[in-house]
């Protein structure tokens, strides 16, 4: 599974590194680091959404307060 991450000014402004050191922690903690390939983009072009956050190309709008139920539903059930 590939996660990637925008990394982005318009979502580095709304909290995209912080997205990414909870999606690190998290899959470093459920030992699923051998599974899930997180990787950082710039701009994905919905820069109004929010933290833009694909999973094997689906599209997900993500906030740091979001992170664990986002990972829950996301990656975690799907690995």
């Amino acid at each position: 599974m590939k996660v990637t991450v925008c990394i982005g000014s318009s979502c580095h402004i709304k909290g995209s590194r912080r997205v990414v050191e909870q999606l690190q922690s998290l899959i470093a903690q459920y030992d699923l680091g051998d599974k899930v390939e997180l990787g950082g983009t710039f701009c994905m072009g919905q820069c109004q959404k929010g933290v833009c956050v694909t999973v094997d190309e689906t599209f997900y709008s993500v906030s740091p307060e979001d992170v664990g139920e986002f990972f829950e539903t996301n990656i975690k059930a799907k690995v």
